[in-house]
């Protein structure tokens, strides 16, 4: 009978603690949908749309007077929101392609590609097999005064120039190990680079066969017009402090994109998109009351190897990288031709802004949007300074990536909208004043190399 009166004692304990949760649980749902609605009747994708229009009407290639009138159109927009802002430059070492390039093999002309960074040369010379450029497929062979055919893959494109220019290389030709064109870069000037240019498989194939066969080809590789020199480009900030100054976190959430595109590029998706969504996203939050500092960041020079992005972690003081919760970065979030809405961690692992974007995705549409290992974006050099940080961007990416029809009639108010809701009220989830704690910060200890397009570098 005691036995039995302890059960029903306890089984009235967890029935009242189930009725209080499922209350407390109903009570915060109810809360949170009524915080969200602050956010979603703010939201407008044509104001997004029209930002991209205004940013996208050209090229904005870092270091380039382009760039700095999309930096200053930035911080202007953010003053007129409120905000004190500020464009700060940084300098950086920029290169500007060649003018012109070319190839040919016993007397035969090919159409090459040619390598970010590469130098300026004009050699005629034997063609002698390199393999894939590593020390050891080198260490055997008299390369001295000639151009080193070698195939894409294994190590990055500059190690492989490197390798051949310590053999005493005159040139290198790179030929791709898949089918199509290859753009790459060699990651960043080096004055020990030697001239080098980028063939198809078709192309690699035939001229290696010819120097199996014993038939010593002669080529002649010739550079012009390429100039490296130092640069100036630009990162736009701007800070929403708590709402309240006794009562806040503490804490630090930034929302950031780039501003720069690649030459010839209107980078209307890439990232016109990202940088007027947080436009957008500064303006919604400046009269929304909340209890954690705000970030709005766009960045310059992402597109030459997250030079921004770096250049602003590397200004943050210790205090500041550990109050920082999350990083949402913004790239490329509307193209109508690109796929669906996935998060990608420089590691591939979740954390705090996945999280919250997770939970945000499912109140909003049903289901969590998907995340995945991924970096290639400013998310990356917050990763690696221990801070929680995400991309956003659409995979997979569309066809007029990095080329001159990434223009403004391909974008979708519809996709913009979507990004900058679940973006918008993840964001809110965490930093509105009566969250009490529900999220609590994660810091990542991914250490990732400074790596950008990685399909460009090897």
């Amino acid at each position: 009978m005691k036995k039995t009166m302890i059960s029903l004692a306890v089984a009235t304990s967890l029935t009242l603690s189930f009725t209080s949760v499922q209350a407390s649980t109903s009570a915060n749902a109810s809360h949170n949908q009524s915080s969200e609605q602050k956010v979603l009747k703010k939201v407008n994708a044509e104001k997004i749309y029209q930002d991209i229009a205004y940013l996208s009407k050209k090229p904005r290639v870092a270091g380039t007077e382009s760039e700095r009138e999309a930096a200053t159109f930035v911080q202007k927009r953010l003053s007129k929101l409120g905000y004190e802002s500020a464009v700060e430059p940084f300098t950086f070492t920029g290169y500007t392609p060649a003018a012109s390039f070319s190839l040919s093999v016993n007397g035969t002309s090919y159409s090459p590609t040619t390598f970010t960074y590469s130098t300026n040369g004009n050699v005629t010379a034997e063609i002698v097999d390199g393999g894939l450029g590593t020390k050891n497929n080198l260490a055997n062979k008299d390369v001295t005064g000639k151009i080193v055919l070698v195939q894409r893959g294994t190590i990055t494109f500059g190690e492989k120039v490197l390798n051949a220019a310590e053999k005493g290389a005159a040139a290198v030709i790179i030929f791709n190990n898949t089918d199509g064109e290859l753009n790459g870069t060699l990651g960043g000037a080096n004055d020990n680079y030697i001239p080098s240019l980028a063939v198809t498989k078709k192309e690699g194939e035939k001229i290696l066969t010819s120097i199996q066969k014993g038939e010593k080809p002669s080529g002649t590789v010739k550079i012009e017009g390429a100039v490296v020199s130092e640069r100036t480009s630009y990162n736009v900030t701007a800070t929403k402090p708590s709402t309240f100054k006794k009562k806040g976190t503490n804490d630090i959430i930034v929302v950031g994109a780039h501003h720069d595109s690649v030459a010839g590029a209107p980078g209307a998706n890439d990232d016109a998109s990202g940088t007027a969504m947080v436009l957008e996203l500064a303006r919604v939050f400046k009269t929304l009351p909340t209890d954690t500092e705000l970030r709005f960041v766009t960045f310059g020079a992402e597109e030459v190897g997250l030079l921004g992005s770096e250049h602003y972690v590397s200004e943050l003081s210790e205090n500041e990288k550990n109050r920082i919760v999350g990083m949402f970065n913004l790239d490329m979030v509307g193209s109508q031709d690109a796929g669906d809405l996935v998060m990608n961690t420089a590691d591939g692992t979740p954390n705090l802004v996945t999280e919250l974007a997770q939970a945000s995705s499912t109140r909003l549409n049903g289901s969590p949007t998907p995340f995945q290992a991924g970096g290639r974006s400013d998310h990356v050099p917050f990763a690696e300074a221990g801070i929680p940080a995400a991309l956003f961007i659409h995979s997979p990416s569309e066809p007029w990536y990095h080329t001159p029809e990434d223009t403004l009639d391909k974008i979708s108010k519809e996709k913009l909208q979507d990004v900058a809701e679940i973006v918008g009220t993840a964001i809110y989830d965490r930093s509105r004043p009566d969250q009490q704690g529900s999220s609590v910060k994660k810091k990542a200890t991914f250490k990732a190399p400074h790596l950008y397009h990685e399909q460009d570098v090897k």
